[in-house]
């Protein structure tokens, strides 16, 4: 045979699509007179929420850092919010906690705002709704016009209820441009959140080979009846974890053990998901004591974590100001501002003193 090098052809990868992001547009106003949107993915969203555990606790976590540690208000507001109840059992700080953690699924939340008959008008419940089940209608300047409650069962898009804008206690997630709602964090993670979720299923499987493994027995006979008994016997053992006693006759009987070990780039793959997932939805990974890092590199992401939630917390004041007309301070996590200081002191005192780090701790112990 004659192998002429020079005859090589090199491959034509050209037929392969680049890889590109869908474009998008924002869902703004239309031609008309007015313009509805309702959250077309709630369920889906509501869904994802109770079926993945880590983004249920990372939601409830970032909950928790906003209004986890209640709020700050003059007597005269106390005295209002003391007495709201919600659905007869809540208080003002669950409706909040609760709000928090619907506009983060499903990108916006919704309450009842129900006020006394007097002059004044004074607030004297909240009343939690399903967003799922909430159209924001918008004139044909983008501006709210009313908000309609639809009906989750029977006649489809029948509507039980209609809201003036003043009416409904309205928390909109990041909503940005002339969008008519806010953005769910879900959908920026749901790539992520499949890819995890798939992930975690293969696992489960290679660990379930790992302790149960793939045995292939290699009976030298063709007899069904013999094959069938054996089997039995075999598959009896195996559940109930017992030995199995045959004839040592490698002409009757031969069997090899698959081992399936989980590769290191499988493990590393996880791994990267998780830091992607918590680096996505913008929480350290370090307030569930698994950030990995060194205890400065924990302190410097906590800290930088700090001013992101001291946002979100304003942004909740000023909603409850501008829609209820009520001023509240809602109170924030532990700060480690001050603790980093004294750490960065005490390393400003020690280079004063020619002291370095390492002779803190020579020769500890001895």
């Amino acid at each position: 045979m004659n192998l002429n090098l020079n005859k090589a052809q090199a491959s034509d990868y050209s037929g392969l699509d680049e890889y590109a992001i869908d474009t998008k547009q924002t869902d703004g106003i239309s031609d008309s007179d007015e313009t509805g949107w309702i959250n077309v993915k709630a369920s889906q969203y509501w869904g994802y929420f109770n079926a993945i555990p880590e983004l249920k606790s990372a939601i409830l976590m970032k909950a928790i850092w906003v209004c986890g540690k209640g709020y700050e208000a003059d007597a005269g507001t106390k005295v209002i919010l003391d007495h709201i109840s919600g659905w007869g059992k809540d208080t003002f700080a669950d409706i909040l906690f609760n709000m928090e953690i619907c506009k983060r699924i499903y990108g916006d939340a919704f309450a009842e705002i129900i006020r006394a008959d007097d002059k004044n008008k004074t607030l004297i419940n909240l009343k939690v709704l399903d967003p799922a089940s909430i159209k924001i209608i918008v004139d044909n300047k983008g501006i709210i016009k009313r908000y309609e409650q639809i009906s989750k069962t029977g006649i489809t898009g029948k509507i039980l209820n209609t809201f003036k804008p003043e009416d409904i206690l309205h928390f909109s997630h990041n909503r940005l441009a002339d969008q008519l709602h806010g953005i769910s964090d879900i959908e920026t993670l749901e790539p992520t959140l499949l890819a995890d979720s798939q992930s975690f299923e293969d696992m489960v499987k290679l660990m379930h080979f790992q302790a149960k493994p793939f045995i292939v027995f290699k009976l030298k006979t063709d007899d069904e009846t013999k094959i069938k008994t054996f089997a039995d016997k075999i598959r009896s053992a195996r559940n109930l974890g017992e030995d199995m006693f045959i004839p040592d006759d490698e002409n009757l009987l031969s069997y090899e053990v698959i081992q399936v070990n989980p590769s290191a780039v499988l493990l590393e793959w996880r791994n990267d998901l998780k830091n992607r997932f918590y680096r996505s939805l913008g929480l350290p990974q370090i307030v569930f004591g698994s950030s990995g890092t060194t205890e400065s590199g924990g302190k410097i992401e906590y800290l930088a974590h700090e001013q992101i939630f001291e946002k979100d917390q304003k942004n909740v004041e000023n909603q409850i100001w501008t829609q209820l007309f009520l001023k509240i301070d809602l109170i924030p996590p532990v700060s480690l501002l001050e603790n980093l200081q004294t750490d960065q002191m005490k390393d400003g005192l020690n280079s004063q003193m020619g002291i370095q780090q390492s002779d803190l701790t020579a020769g500890a112990g001895k």
